[in-house]
C-alpha cells in the first residue's frame, strides 16, 4: 500500500488517503526507510478544519506530478498536529530558528535522510512567481542536493540539530514586583487597536488572556484604561463576523482588522476559553450582551460540537468544495426567502441593512451577519439560521482533546455562576472526560470520539485538566475534585518539571513549554494557577513550585509581560496573594460574586465566614 494512511483513526490524516503522495503516518519505519534509500524525509503538520492545509492539499498534495517527484525522492510523513502537538511544537521551533520569524499551518519541514531538518516553510504555493519558490522547482533542487549529498546542506543541517540540542537557560532571575500590572497595560496599550478593538492589525486573534488581565486590572485597581479595552474588544467581537450571530460559537480568527471576515473554521479550545472571558465579563460588568454571546456559543458547542457530553476539536471553514458557504448570505435569495414567510418588504429591508446583508455584500459578492446597530432583530435571526439547515455543515473533526475538552468544561462552569442551567452539563463532561481519558492513574491526550486513547498525556492536558477540577470543586465544593486535581499536579511536577522549568512532552521528543500564549495560553500559566489554588485548598508546599516557576521566567516576564499575559496574571495573583473565603457550603452558595480576582472559595465547619490568606484568617 503506497498511502498508508488509511491505517490511521486521525480524521486530518483520514483526508489525505487519496493523494498521490505516498504518505506515511509518523512512525519509524518511515524514518528507517529514508536512511537506507538515502532519501530525504519531507514532512507536512496540519490539522482538519485549517483552510490553508486544504489549500495546499488541493495544489500540491493532489497535483501528479509533483506527487511524482516527492514519491521517487523523499519519504513523506503526514502529521495531525492536534494529536500530536509534541512533534508540531518541535518543529514550530525548528521553523522559528531557521526562518527567524513563528511558522503556521501547514507547517512544510525538510530533512535529511538521517531526520535532520534543514528547510522549512508553511503554505507553499504548487510554481514559483515573482521571487516565491514554488512546490515543483523546490523539491526538484533539494532532491537533487540530497542525491548529491551536498556538503553545506548538510552542514546546515548538523548545525542546526546542535542548536538545538543545547537548552537555554536564563541568565539570572529579577524580583517580581506589582509595577508588572503597569508594564502589561504599557505593552497592550502600544498594540492596541482604539478603532476597532484588539491588540495587533489583521490577522486578529481572540487574545483571551489578555483580556482575562486586562479584567483583573480593573477589578484590582479599578483602572479605567483596562476596562476600556477590554470592553471595547469584547463589543467589537460580539457584533458578529469572527462571532457567529446567527449559530453561535466563535471562529479562529479574523482576517481583517475589524473581526468582520474570519477563516470559518470553529475550534473547541476558542470557544471555551471566550465562553469563561464573556462569563467573567458579564459577571463584573454586568452587560447582558456579554451573558448571551457566552450562551449562544455554549449550546452551539452543545448542538454542533459534542456527543455523549465530550466535545469535538473542531469544524472546517469549507463546505461545497468553498470556504464559508455555510455561513454567508446572498442578499436576493435572503430577502425572497423572507418575503415567502410572509414578512413586511420595509420590515425586511431594514433588518438586512442592520445585519448587514446587503446587495454588495461584505465577503466575496455574499454577506456575513452581523450587528450594526442595538436592535438584533431575533424574529429575522431565527429565519436565517432555518436558511442555514438546508446546507451542507462543513466536516466536523470528532477527534475529543483532553485539554480543549477541560476548557469547555472550565469555561462552561463559569457560565453556570450565572446561568445555573449550565453546572450539570458541565459536570458531566468532567465526569466523562475522566472515565474516558483518565485509566489506571494513566491520562491521555486524545481519541476519536466513541473509540480508546493511545497517546499519552502531555502538559497542556494535565494543567488544563487540573484547573478544570479546581474549578468544579468551586462550584460544587465536592472535594473527590480536589482529589484528581492533586494527583494531576503530583504527576505532572513528577513527569515534566525541572527546577524551574517545564517540559510540553517527554517523549518522541524532549520539548521544552515556553511562557508566551500562542494558539492557547502557556501550559506552564495554566500549571501555576494550579499549583497556587493547590497551595491555598490543599498544602502549601504547591506554591514554591509556583514561585520557582515564576523565579525561573522573572527576568522575561518582567520585560515584557504583555507578551506572556497569562503568566503575568499568575505573577501579579502571587504578588499579591489570595484570599479564600471559608464558611459552610450553604453559606458559600448565597455569594453572587467577589471583586477580588484571586478569591476562591473553601468549605468548613464554621458557620461564620472567614477570610484567609497564605498564613492568617480573619
Amino acid at each position: 500500500m503506497s498511502n498508508r494512511l488509511a491505517q490511521e483513526e486521525s480524521p486530518y490524516l483520514q483526508q489525505h488517503i487519496n493523494n498521490p503522495v505516498h504518505w506515511y503516518g509518523w512512525c519509524n519505519e518511515a524514518f528507517e526507510r529514508a536512511k537506507s534509500e538515502n532519501r530525504g524525509i519531507f514532512i507536512s503538520i496540519g490539522y482538519s478544519s485549517c483552510h490553508w492545509c486544504h489549500v495546499m492539499e488541493h495544489e500540491v498534495f493532489e497535483n501528479e506530478k509533483i506527487a511524482e517527484i516527492l514519491n521517487e525522492y523523499f519519504i513523506c510523513v503526514k502529521v495531525d498536529r492536534e494529536e500530536r502537538p509534541d512533534i508540531d511544537k518541535h518543529y514550530q521551533e525548528v521553523h522559528q530558528l531557521i526562518n527567524q520569524r513563528s511558522g503556521g499551518w501547514p507547517l512544510s519541514m525538510f530533512c535529511t535522510p538521517e531526520n535532520k531538518p534543514f528547510y522549512s516553510g508553511t503554505y507553499i504555493p504548487p510554481e514559483s512567481y515573482a521571487n516565491v519558490l514554488g512546490f515543483r522547482e523546490l523539491v526538484t533542487i533539494l532532491s537533487e542536493k540530497i542525491g548529491s549529498k551536498d556538503e553545506k546542506l548538510f552542514n546546515n543541517a548538523n548545525e542546526i540539530e546542535k542548536f538545538l540540542k543545547v537548552p537555554s537557560h536564563p541568565k539570572e532571575a529579577t524580583k517580581l514586583h506589582e509595577q508588572i500590572g503597569t508594564r502589561f497595560l504599557t505593552g497592550v496599550h502600544n498594540y492596541y487597536d482604539e478603532k476597532n478593538g484588539g491588540f495587533s492589525v489583521a490577522p486578529k486573534f481572540p487574545q483571551t488572556s489578555t483580556l482575562n488581565m486586562l479584567l483583573n486590572l480593573y477589578l484590582i485597581y479599578d483602572n479605567q484604561e483596562a476596562k476600556k479595552m477590554l470592553e471595547h474588544t469584547l463589543h467589537v467581537m460580539a457584533k458578529g463576523g469572527m462571532y457567529d450571530i446567527v449559530d453561535g460559537g466563535f471562529c479562529r480568527y479574523s482576517t481583517d482588522d475589524s473581526y468582520l471576515v474570519p477563516h470559518f473554521e470553529k475550534m473547541c479550545y476558542d470557544n471555551g476559553l471566550l465562553i469563561e472571558i464573556y462569563s467573567r465579563a458579564y459577571k463584573h460588568l454586568k452587560d447582558e450582551r456579554y451573558l448571551e454571546v457566552a450562551s449562544q456559543s455554549a449550546d452551539f458547542m452543545e448542538k454542533f460540537m459534542s456527543e455523549n457530553s465530550l466535545y469535538y476539536s473542531a469544524s472546517d471553514a469549507d463546505s461545497d468544495g468553498a470556504e464559508g458557504t455555510y455561513f454567508v448570505y446572498d442578499y436576493d435569495e435572503t430577502f425572497e426567502y423572507l418575503k415567502a414567510q410572509n414578512i413586511e418588504e420595509s420590515y425586511i429591508s431594514e433588518a438586512l441593512k442592520a445585519l448587514s446583508i446587503t446587495k454588495s455584500g461584505n465577503f466575496e459578492g455574499n454577506s456575513i451577519a452581523r450587528f450594526t446597530c442595538k436592535e438584533k432583530y431575533e424574529d429575522v435571526l431565527a429565519h436565517l439560521k432555518v436558511m442555514r439547515q438546508s446546507r451542507a455543515y462543513p466536516f466536523i473533526d470528532k477527534k475529543v482533546i483532553t485539554s480543549c475538552n477541560a476548557m469547555m468544561v472550565k469555561g462552561v462552569l463559569e457560565l453556570s455562576n450565572s446561568e445555573k442551567s449550565y453546572k450539570d452539563d458541565a459536570i458531566k463532561t468532567l465526569h466523562v472526560l475522566l472515565e474516558k481519558m483518565y485509566k489506571n492513574d494513566i491520562l491521555y491526550h486524545s481519541m476519536l470520539i466513541n473509540s480508546q486513547p493511545k497517546i499519552e498525556a502531555f502538559l497542556e492536558d494535565y494543567a488544563y485538566l487540573g484547573v478544570a477540577l479546581i474549578k468544579a470543586y468551586e462550584t460544587t465544593f465536592d472535594e473527590y475534585y480536589l482529589i484528581i486535581a492533586q494527583k494531576l499536579a503530583n504527576r505532572a511536577l513528577e513527569k515534566f518539571y525541572e527546577s524551574g522549568r517545564w517540559y510540553f512532552s517527554k517523549g518522541d521528543f524532549e520539548t521544552l513549554e515556553g511562557i508566551s500564549d500562542g494558539t492557547f495560553p502557556s501550559s506552564i500559566s495554566v500549571m501555576v494557577d494550579l499549583l497556587l489554588s493547590l497551595s491555598i485548598h490543599i498544602d502549601i508546599k504547591y506554591k514554591h513550585f509556583a514561585f520557582k516557576t515564576l523565579e525561573y521566567n522573572s527576568l522575561k516576564l518582567m520585560k515584557s509581560p504583555s507578551n506572556a499575559p497569562y503568566l503575568s496574571n499568575m505573577a501579579l495573583r502571587y504578588i499579591k496573594e489570595d484570599r479564600v473565603v471559608k464558611s459552610t457550603q450553604e453559606n458559600l452558595e448565597k455569594i453572587e460574586s467577589i471583586k477580588y480576582p484571586y478569591t476562591t472559595l473553601h468549605v468548613s465547619k464554621d458557620s461564620d465566614y472567614m477570610i484567609c490568606g497564605d498564613s492568617s484568617c480573619f
